[in-house]
């Protein structure tokens, strides 16, 4: 029988916080972070999210931007710094009224050109109006995920699901699926809203460069759990929601987060990497950041 985890109640009513958990945004929040020894470039995360969306013609001269789930305000601090030529409007959304309050805090010097809501992810988007750009930065692991689902019968909702979206699934055992990142993206290509997606994957894509990150990886693996501080998160499958947007005749565009951030091949960090031996606090941090943005991907949907 198949489980719903759901981290909603965490979300709305627990004092979050993010230091208790890795999280490449609060890792590049600042140029001045340990964090930014192993880039060729150090910037802001928000700044490099901003840079990687106007090359790809997401982030527009005028573009009203939206980010739901933002945790400290790291992100769009970074981008309203080094972007805010081309933001006419921004607005912020959160289940939790803590995380506002830390957001509007943070991002005080761009007032009044930054709002704020509360409100359920999946009650937001399709009531979104004149919104041109959608960010959901580490946000869709922490979405409803269907459990412990038995291959071969999983169920009226999730057999749909299979069949509507051609999505690939086990021929045998259990599997979990991201059902609310799912929903997410429907809604998505419902609007006519572009949308930036970042999350840990569980079907990643490593850079031909680095191809020394795919150690112990499964490239085409299935959401698992994450045990983090009084919740739990799920990797996420990219494959299914690249297929959700296609059959909605979506333009996609994915790739792994290294590209995101400007990370490039060096041989120091091969060698920390393959020796797992960091005898330095900088060795330490460029294992832990290798460690982790090897999973993430990126998606934009057009």
């Amino acid at each position: 029988m198949s489980k719903l985890k759901t981290t909603y109640d965490y979300h709305r009513n627990a004092l979050i916080d993010l230091a208790s958990e890795f999280t490449i945004c609060e890792s590049f929040a600042s140029g001045n972070t340990p964090y930014m020894d192993i880039l060729p470039r150090p910037e802001a995360y928000g700044a490099m999210v901003g840079g990687f969306l106007e090359d790809r013609h997401a982030l527009v001269p005028g573009s009203a931007v939206m980010e739901i789930g933002g945790g400290y305000g790291s992100l769009m601090k970074g981008l309203l710094t080094h972007r805010q030529d081309l933001v006419r409007k921004a607005c912020m959304t959160d289940l939790s009224m803590y995380l506002l309050k830390r957001q509007k805090q943070v991002l005080s010097p761009f007032s009044p050109g930054v709002s704020y809501i509360r409100g359920n992810i999946h009650d937001i988007i399709p009531a979104i109006r004149s919104i041109d750009l959608l960010i959901l930065n580490e946000v869709i692991g922490d979405l409803d995920t269907l459990t412990d689902i038995a291959a071969q019968n999983p169920g009226k909702e999730v057999l749909k699901l299979i069949e509507t979206y051609g999505l690939k699934t086990p021929e045998r055992g259990k599997f979990n699926l991201n059902i609310g990142a799912i929903k997410v993206v429907e809604a998505i290509c419902r609007s006519n809203m572009t949308a930036f997606i970042t999350e840990h994957s569980c079907d990643p894509i490593i850079p031909d460069d680095m191809p020394y990150l795919s150690r112990g990886l499964q490239p085409e693996g299935f959401p698992r759990q994450i045990r983090l501080k009084g919740h739990d998160e799920y990797t996420i499958r990219f494959s299914h929601l690249v297929d959700v947007a296609q059959t909605y005749g979506k333009r996609v565009l994915t790739g792994p987060l290294t590209e995101v951030v400007g990370l490039r091949h060096k041989p120091s960090l091969q060698f920390v990497f393959q020796a797992r031996a960091c005898s330095t606090t900088k060795q330490e941090i460029a294992f832990e950041v290798l460690d982790h943005i090897r999973e993430y991907r990126w998606m934009i949907i057009f």
